[in-house]
């Protein structure tokens, strides 16, 4: 059941309040009522109405200057109002009745099927504006409702795609990234890089200092990898265990052995101690470097694996070294 709604009638002369009470009494709305133009500005602040039955004559202040001043009021000005009069049908008052804000003009003595007539239509427009202002808070709560599930969503896909420890991107990200950055190369027929890193005798590291100590490490060269590259485009992640991906889009051989160096240097300047290391009493890493212009015929897994030969044949030749791939896929 709607609720009821409520309706102002002004008029100094306590008849005329019966009069129109008695008529509209059957109507489903609250009747509220002022005797003068100062009391029924009191209420307006009180009260939500539908609509206000006005007397052009009251004195102190008359029903056209007690309009002007709800027209002024950013809470009254929309506020429909009729105008309740005996005076004559002179145009010049009826003229003046809208200018100041009037929506219709009724005139005394009242003709009760008129005046309900008239009642309801406003009524059933307030009905209308009310139900359409439920309407548009459902709806703002939905769009809420629906981006909040959307920043949800990107903070589960965010979390999904970034490693857990390190906070840097996972395997799984790496995947789709990498396979985004060939797709790129091969159609624009630019350089694509990639550095693989593996931190040296970190297992000794691992079973000597605790798995805690282990994962402050992992954490600290993820950090250092992430701030060696500069820009927007390159990408990091952590491919597994102790090994790391850097994705160096359009950048060719020269360019990615400059990052890995400053990678290799990064993580040595750390100083972190590494007693069980048998090249250095620091952490120290190794890296491969591949790099490629992808043609259709060229297999993402075959580069991959070239990658992991070089950073394999860094360890091999004594780690803590950078070394760049030398064969084709």
């Amino acid at each position: 059941m709607s609720e009821r709604v409520n309706i102002l009638i002004v008029d100094d002369k306590p008849g005329n309040i019966l009069v129109l009470e008695g008529i509209l009494e059957t109507l489903e709305c609250n009747i509220i009522t002022a005797s003068s133009g100062n009391i029924a500005l009191g209420l307006m602040l009180e009260y939500d109405f539908a609509l206000v039955l006005l007397d052009v004559q009251m004195p102190e202040m008359d029903g056209f200057e007690t309009a002007m001043l709800m027209k002024g009021s950013e809470r009254t000005k929309v506020l429909p109002i009729i105008f309740v009069t005996a005076i004559s049908k002179e145009q010049w008052c009826i003229f003046k009745g809208y200018e100041v804000g009037a929506v219709d003009y009724l005139f005394k003595p009242i003709e009760p099927i008129v005046l309900k007539s008239k009642v309801k239509v406003f009524l059933e427009l307030h009905d209308q504006k009310r139900l359409l202002k439920k309407q548009a808070e459902l709806l703002e709560i939905k769009i809420k409702e629906l981006l909040d599930l959307k920043h949800v969503n990107c903070y589960l896909e965010n979390l999904s795609n970034l490693d857990g420890l390190t906070g840097i991107p996972n395997r799984r990200y790496f995947d789709q990234f990498f396979e985004t950055s060939w797709k790129n190369s091969m159609r624009e027929q630019q350089h694509l890089a990639l550095v693989m890193v593996d931190i040296d005798y970190f297992k000794d590291y691992n079973d000597n200092y605790g798995h805690l100590k282990g994962d402050d490490c992992l954490i600290l060269v993820a950090k250092t990898l992430l701030s060696s590259i500069k820009r927007p485009v390159d990408f990091v992640a952590r491919y597994g265990g102790e090994e790391f991906m850097a994705v160096l889009p359009d950048t060719d051989k020269e360019g990615a052995l400059l990052v890995a160096e400053r990678m290799r240097k990064g993580i040595e300047q750390l100083a972190l101690v590494h007693e069980y290391s048998e090249v250095a009493a620091w952490v120290t890493i190794s890296i491969g470097v591949a790099e490629i212009i992808p043609r259709p015929s060229d297999l993402i897994q075959d580069f991959i694996k070239n990658v992991d030969q070089a950073m394999y044949q860094a360890k091999q030749d004594g780690r803590n070294r950078v070394i760049p791939c030398q064969s084709g896929i």
